[in-house]
């Protein structure tokens, strides 16, 4: 399932190597601690003695376990018997990416590993129907950017690069290496969710196409034709954030000739990752609020 290296940029750096093919620096794996190996890494494996680390509210597995048996080498493992300090008959909740999740029964905790009693019947929260247009921004506000995104619900994400942003953020290992899935994936834990959004990329607005998408809002603080609370909406919904030095006239342009409505957040200049968290909450506690007053 995951491949491990051992660390070959200096002593602050290892390289995981995700099924998905994500590479994360170590200083960035401390976050991610339920899909990591401290196996030859023993940099990592001190960081995480010290506790630095994130609880995972569900434990996720692209595929069964084998056998139901949580192998001692898998820091899923590690975690749930040093981290939940569980014992047999307690009870942890699992899920498989993009399927069903359900509490797993721990049955025995040995040196070869945590074997399981689960058999998954839940479905996870279903996505929200909003899509995010996000500008390529720095790398260290993106993960940020798509771990909320999808803790949020997004159905999916589209990074795009922007006029005024730097071109050398599309070519960050974030993107190159496949960074950027583990940041969904972390998303998806925190969130208690087995869904993970399709996350596409696009070199510039040129590219984008939401013909099937009656709501398109533009987040633009420079040139809004009304305010985000008051334009019209019903879903689906796509929302449009620009990069952190803002859209140019001609995105401007693009965006109207594609439907997207213009508007504010209020009065104040927000960072990239603020507004897209901001922005996105609005829109699906005015989507929820329409559905309540449908169904009134």
């Amino acid at each position: 399932m995951i491949e491990y290296s051992a660390p070959h940029t200096g002593e602050d750096f290892a390289i995981l190597k995700h099924v998905a093919g994500a590479y994360i620096p170590i200083k960035e794996c401390c976050t991610m601690f339920g899909f990591l190996s401290l196996s030859r890494v023993k940099s990592l494996g001190q960081l995480l003695k010290h506790g630095i680390t994130r609880y995972m509210n569900i434990i996720l597995f692209d595929k069964r376990p084998e056998e139901d048996l949580i192998p001692m080498s898998d820091e899923r493992a590690r975690h749930m018997k040093k981290i939940l300090k569980v014992v047999p008959g307690d009870q942890v909740l699992m899920g498989l990416i993009d399927g069903l999740m359900g509490n797993a029964t721990v049955k025995e905790i040995s040196e070869e590993g945590v074997r399981i009693d689960w058999e998954p019947t839940l479905e996870s929260t279903p996505f929200s129907p909003v899509e995010l247009v996000v500008a390529q921004v720095r790398p260290i506000c993106m993960k940020r950017i798509l771990r909320e995104a999808v803790s949020l619900g997004v159905r999916k994400i589209h990074v795009v690069g922007a006029d005024t942003a730097e071109k050398s953020y599309a070519r960050s290992h974030l993107w190159t290496k496949g960074e950027y899935k583990s940041y969904l994936l972390h998303g998806a834990t925190q969130s208690v969710s087995t869904k993970i959004p399709e996350c596409i990329t696009y070199r510039s607005v040129d590219q984008l196409d939401f013909d099937d998408i009656p709501t398109r809002i533009l987040l633009d603080n420079i040139h809004p034709a009304g305010d985000i609370m008051d334009i019209p909406i019903s879903e689906p919904v796509v929302l449009a954030i620009g990069p952190e030095r803002g859209w140019t006239d001609r995105e401007r342009a693009v965006f109207t000739d594609r439907g997207f409505c213009s508007v504010g957040m209020g009065d104040r200049v927000l960072r990239t990752e603020t507004a897209c968290s901001a922005g996105l909450g609005i829109i699906i506690g005015r989507l929820r609020l329409v559905a309540l007053e449908t169904h009134l």
